[in-house]
């Protein structure tokens, strides 16, 4: 098999909330990256929320540098509730890749993917890896910015949804997100077909 040139690291972060969109993150970094310099990436849920600010800093600096490039990609509660979960990871983890490879020739990729997913076919070199933002540093760094990105985004969209505390549990059902939406309803933030044990509905 020809050596690779790049590595392409994909993961997702928000598959399992009741609000807010799913995001996808990848990252590309030439073979003979230096690892040194993002040490202590790992799974992002293991992560501080500071330690995962940290690298993803060092991410930003790293990309105006021209030493890696990274994306992420969102797909709505909208598409989640009208397509699914899987297709709405699916859109965005292909919006996210192609943003990263630009004029980089595919042959020369080798995409390494979190648990489940997988890249488009026309990646022919890439390996699915069960815990592989444990295992895998570029795996790792996607995993990072996806929920960094993310996280972010919800604390944003908690200023203009306030009765739902987005910025403290960025949509995930914790007890307090669950007693918000018995006592006022559903926001359009909000991914019905997970919510289904909630009974009172109401659009914001």
């Amino acid at each position: 098999m020809q050596s690779m040139k790049y590595f392409i690291g994909i993961d997702e972060a928000g598959r399992g909330p009741l609000a807010g969109p799913v995001a996808a993150g990848a990252v590309i970094v030439p073979v003979d990256f230096d690892w040194s310099s993002v040490a202590g990436a790992t799974d992002s849920k293991k992560m501080t929320e500071k330690n995962r600010e940290r690298i993803f800093s060092i991410m930003n600096t790293l990309q105006t540098a021209g030493k890696l490039d990274f994306a992420v990609a969102f797909s709505s509660s909208h598409m989640i509730d009208t397509y699914g979960i899987v297709p709405a990871v699916r859109s965005a983890l292909d919006r996210a890749i192609t943003s990263v490879v630009k004029d980089v020739a595919l042959q020369d990729i080798e995409v390494l993917l979190d648990g489940g997913l997988h890249a488009p076919e026309q990646f022919e070199h890439q390996q699915t890896i069960i815990r592989g933002d444990l295992s895998e540093p570029v795996i790792s760094l996607a995993s990072i910015a996806a929920k960094v990105t993310r996280d972010r985004l919800m604390v944003h969209l908690s200023e203009k949804y306030p009765a739902y505390g987005f910025d403290i549990h960025k949509g995930y059902g914790t007890l307090a997100h669950r007693r918000m939406i018995e006592q006022n309803g559903l926001c359009e933030l909000h991914r019905a077909t997970f919510c289904k044990n909630f009974t009172k509905l109401r659009a914001l």
